[in-house]
C-alpha cells in the first residue's frame, strides 16, 4: 500500500524517537529502510538473545515485531502523536535460527487513534530467508500526554 504521511518530516521523526530505544540499542536492532507506513528492522544474531536450545527467545522476536509494527504506525501519525501499542498476536512459526534477523511490518489501516499493523519476522542464514514468525498490532496515536515524549 501507498500511504501519503500526515507529517512530510515522518522520517526524521520516527529515526529520532528510535534512537531513544534503549531496548533497540541493547539488542542491536538497527532500522534498515523506512517507508510512509512500512519498515524494515535488522538484528544481529547473539547467543544472550537465545534460550536453552540455542534458538532466539520469543520474547525477544516479539520485541522486535512490536517495535516494528509501532513505528510502521508511527510514521503515519502527525508530528503531536505519540505511539504505544494496545495489543498484538504473534505466530510463531519456527525457532529462531540464523546469523541475523529481518522485521518488516506495515500498516493495514491507519486511523485517527488507532492504527492496525501486521509484521513478519525472517532468520536470515547463509543468505537464506525463512519466515518465523508473524504479528498483528493494534497501536494507539497519543495526544496532549506531558508524561509520554514523542
Amino acid at each position: 500500500m501507498n500511504f501519503t504521511p500526515i507529517d512530510p518530516n515522518f522520517e526524521s521523526r520516527v529515526r529520532a524517537s528510535f534512537d531513544r530505544q534503549s531496548a533497540m540499542k541493547t539488542l542491536g536492532i538497527e532500522i534498515k529502510e523506512l517507508k510512509a507506513g512500512w519498515i524494515e528492522l535488522l538484528m544481529p544474531y547473539h547467543e544472550a538473545y537465545s534460550q536453552q536450545h540455542g534458538f532466539v527467545h520469543a520474547g525477544i522476536i516479539a520485541t522486535a515485531l512490536d517495535s516494528a509494527c509501532g513505528y510502521a504506525a508511527f510514521s503515519l501519525m502527525p508530528n503531536d502523536a505519540a505511539v504505544l501499542t494496545v495489543e498484538f498476536k504473534i505466530n510463531l512459526l519456527a525457532p529462531a535460527a540464523g546469523d541475523s534477523f529481518v522485521f518488516r511490518a506495515h500498516v493495514v489501516k491507519a486511523g485517527r487513534t488507532i492504527t492496525v499493523c501486521e509484521g513478519q519476522a525472517f532468520a536470515m542464514k547463509n543468505q537464506a530467508s525463512k519466515l518465523i514468525a508473524t504479528m498483528t498490532g493494534t497501536m494507539m496515536a497519543l495526544f496532549q500526554r506531558g508524561d509520554i515524549k514523542h
